[in-house]
């Protein structure tokens, strides 16, 4: 069965202006937990995690905060509905680390600050849940643009916060505490707003889910968030049982102990992405991408804006807008894979103009370069986050695909590529800008981003328009049941009881009335089966059996000759033969003599349909068809060669004196 979505009322300005102040206000809270983050190589890796200690009485330390976020995480998901509670959450669990960060402020103790920052950890998530939340609540609201905006801005966020960190601690600005309270403040006067409008913002659910769509989303969120606790459980005496190695062989590599781990953590993300969904797990793959490759990039543009904060610091903010303007674009698909594919070209030309060597803007203290890359990563990012999102929105939950599910898929890429940076000598380069060195992947994975964002929008394009022609296909199927329901009631009361009677007492009346009884008969038969849908299966698949529709006209006079296979067509294409073929026959009987015989032939060709009609009346005389024509006798001009070349076809009339008249008609199959 085939449904067609009702069409979806557009919010008022006022809630779409709630909305949008709600969705602000998360945004600011990622900016806050990015930008407590140091140094900034770090913010888009995912969640620290150390190993398990050897000590048990130290085990609370991971296992509380991180079965925390498991938790948090899980809840979330289940309240995404409740988008504007999450993101007023989020905001008060940034509260207690903000207060902390108070000039004049009286102390705290160990607790306190312990709790402080497991309740900053949970902010994170939860806010990105609710904003992930809105942008899918707004997209399904009817506004595909502002929806696309509010799931870019998501990423853009971190990068803004990654760009306030700076370089590293010896660069940290001053007053960046002072930023997170008033960013906290602003983010508490947006939401605010949204969550006393209650109810009224957000809209029942009109169509309640399936137990087994509720569930996945659900258990997708927990397996991503519990794979997080896996680098917890990598003690180095397990990780050397794991690689069979030494424990002093794994010390000389710790990139392959961190590819490993990356590995592990892959494994789950993937089991995460499959309960996710195909359409859940090919965005969350995009975006986790799109995360990954910009931060070596982004590394290279902060580090050569060091000294340079404000410019650093609005080039970001310019970045991201310019992404959210490109997201809400209708063209943003197009848009986005644009910028990644500049960006990308970008890079390659960074990498060949130093010689291989791009660090030497971050030496060189080249600011316009560093601030273009920073502008377009930001821009690149936030248009492809947006597009991913909404593209997928109608079929699957966005606050798991570009959530947790994300979260895992950035951790345990990070990981892996350290595998990857290697020097000559084939080991790790000890240096902060490690990633730098290896511009060309960043670049090649934003070639391959544009490519997945592009083939995520073809596939959707392609599901989208299936859809609306089987629902096409659904409307006409049931109007034409309707059709032939309506002509059944009076067919059957008068046309075919009279028919019935013919047939009935036709013989009675001589050799005439046993002609009329027979074609009574015949043309009973037919009308019988039209009512009565002798082929609604056939029109279920859009083909029927050309034979079907003939064989009702073999009689005494009329013999076919038919193949043994189905002669498959589609169903308005076989109906309009065989109507050219009962046109020819019923010619024969009218004007071949009533002693003629017609034989039709079927050949079924891979290519064509050939329809031989043969009789051995009397045959047309030359001029005869043109002549007819010219009077506006147009059966053989429209019912016979007009239906046949309306399709495509052809139709050729042939006689030779008294010997009958042949009629050949030829349907090609596409």
């Amino acid at each position: 069965m085939v449904t067609i979505p009702a069409a979806v009322p557009r919010l008022p300005a006022a809630r779409l202006a709630r909305t949008l102040a709600a969705v602000s206000g998360g945004c600011l809270v990622l900016t806050v937990g990015a930008s407590s983050t140091t140094p900034v190589s770090t913010v888009l890796a995912g969640p620290p995690a150390g190993p398990l200690a050897a000590e048990p009485q130290v085990w609370w330390q991971w296992v509380l905060p991180r079965g925390m976020l498991l938790v948090v995480t899980v809840l979330a998901v289940i309240w995404a509905r409740h988008w504007p509670r999450l993101i007023l959450a989020g905001i008060g669990l940034t509260v207690p680390m903000a207060y902390t960060e108070v000039p004049g402020r009286p102390g705290m103790s160990s607790t306190g600050w312990l709790l402080a920052g497991w309740a900053a950890d949970a902010a994170g998530p939860v806010a990105l849940i609710g904003v992930l939340g809105a942008a899918g609540w707004l997209i399904r609201s009817g506004h595909v643009g502002w929806g696309a905006v509010a799931a870019g801005s998501g990423t853009g966020a971190l990068l803004v916060g990654a760009t306030m960190v700076g370089a590293g601690w010896l660069r940290q600005v001053p007053e960046m505490g002072a930023w997170h309270v008033g960013l906290t403040v602003a983010a508490l006067a947006g939401t605010v707003p949204a969550v006393l409008a209650g109810s009224a913002l957000v809209a029942a659910r009109t169509v309640p889910r399936a137990p087994r769509r509720r569930i996945r989303p659900v258990l997708a969120a927990g397996v991503a968030a519990a794979a997080l606790m896996l680098p917890n459980l990598s003690t180095d005496d397990r990780m050397s049982r794991i690689l069979g190695v030494t424990m002093s062989a794994l010390m000389r590599h710790p990139s392959a102990v961190a590819g490993v781990t990356g590995a592990l953590v892959l494994l789950a993300g993937l089991g995460a992405a499959g309960l996710a969904g195909r359409w859940g797990a090919a965005a969350g793959l995009t975006v986790a991408v799109v995360q990954l490759v910009v931060a070596a990039p982004l590394l290279l543009a902060v580090w050569a804006l060091a000294g340079e904060t404000p410019l650093r610091w609005a080039a970001a903010v310019f970045g991201v807008a310019l992404g959210a303007a490109g997201a809400a674009s209708r063209r943003r698909v197009p848009l986005a894979a644009g910028a990644a594919v500049f960006c990308a070209v970008a890079l390659f030309i960074a990498v060949a103009a130093t010689a291989g060597a791009p660090e030497k803007l971050i030496y060189q203290r080249e600011s316009v370069p560093g601030a273009l890359l920073l502008v377009g990563l930001c821009a690149t990012a936030t248009a492809l986050a947006g597009s991913a999102a909404a593209t997928v929105a109608h079929r699957t939950e966005l606050p798991v695909a570009l959530g947790p599910l994300v979260a895992v898929l950035v951790y345990a890429g990070h990981q892996i590529l350290q595998a990857t940076y290697l020097g000559a000598d084939g080991l790790p380069e000890s240096s902060y800008l490690n990633p730098v060195y290896h511009l060309s992947t960043a670049a090649t994975g934003l070639l391959v981003t544009a490519a997945a964002v592009g083939a995520l929008y073809g596939a959707e394009l392609l599901v989208t328009r299936r859809a609306e022609r089987r629902a096409a296909e659904e409307i006409r199927r049931q109007a034409a049941i309707a059709e032939r329901e309506r002509l059944a009631r009076p067919i059957h009361d008068g046309a075919l009881q009279v028919l019935a009677l013919v047939a009935r007492h036709g013989p009675d009346l001589g050799p005439d009335g046993a002609r009329l009884a027979e074609l009574a008969k015949v043309h009973g038969d037919a009308l019988r089966r039209l009512i009565a849908g002798a082929d609604a299966a056939a029109a279920e698949s859009g083909d029927i059996d050309l034979r079907v529709l003939l064989a009702p006209y073999e009689s005494a006079q009329v013999q076919l000759a038919l193949p043994a296979e189905p002669v498959l067509l589609p169903v308005h294409r076989a109906r309009e033969l065989a109507a050219a073929v009962i046109a020819a026959l019923d010619n024969v009987r009218r004007h071949a003599g009533e002693r003629a015989h017609a034989w039709v032939l079927v050949d079924d060709d891979p290519r064509e349909v050939r329809v031989s009609i043969r009789d051995d009346g009397v045959g047309i005389r030359a001029g005869r068809l043109p002549q007819a024509a010219a009077q506006g006798r147009l059966g053989v001009a429209q019912s016979i060669v007009g239906r046949v070349r309306n399709l495509g076809g052809s139709a050729e009339i042939g006689c030779s004196g008294d010997a009958g008249t042949e009629v050949e008609l030829r349907l090609p199959r596409r």
